[in-house]
């Protein structure tokens, strides 16, 4: 059975907000100068809002009966074979890494592009699941 759907690691989203949390209450009861005490709350705040929305986006892509479903923060995008013009892996280094992006390229001109972060796997293995159910682009 191959996997249909990917998202980030839960752990991962939880750690950022654990994370996010515990700044927030070293800003409140910890730091005593105020700079430090605003770049630490907005810092705090930014990491919960970031865990919140990456949890709520979860799956970030599915393979569905429909098409491909591709959840963002605030809304959900269906792409259907049709619609997708071709789907490619993208590869670079950075800071010694080689970094590999899925990118979607859509008819109607949209790029969707996916980290290791958002499909929570290698995104090599998403684009073998994406070509084996049919989503080759045209």
């Amino acid at each position: 059975m191959q996997q249909t759907q990917w998202s980030p690691s839960p752990a991962g989203v939880a750690a950022c907000g654990i994370v996010g949390t515990v700044m927030a209450i070293a800003c409140v009861t910890v730091v005593t100068d105020p700079p430090g005490r605003i770049l630490l709350g907005i810092s705090a705040a930014g990491l919960i809002l970031f865990a919140s929305g990456t949890w709520r986006a979860r799956p970030k892509l599915a393979i569905t009966p429909d098409g491909l479903q591709v959840r963002g923060w605030w809304r959900t995008q269906l792409l259907q074979r049709p619609d997708v013009k071709i789907i490619r892996i993208t590869e670079f280094r950075r800071i010694g890494r080689k970094m590999r992006l899925l990118e979607i390229d859509a008819v109607d001109g949209r790029l969707l592009i996916f980290s290791r972060w958002d499909l929570g796997t290698d995104p090599l293995d998403v684009l073998d699941a994406l070509t084996a159910e049919g989503y080759t682009g045209t």
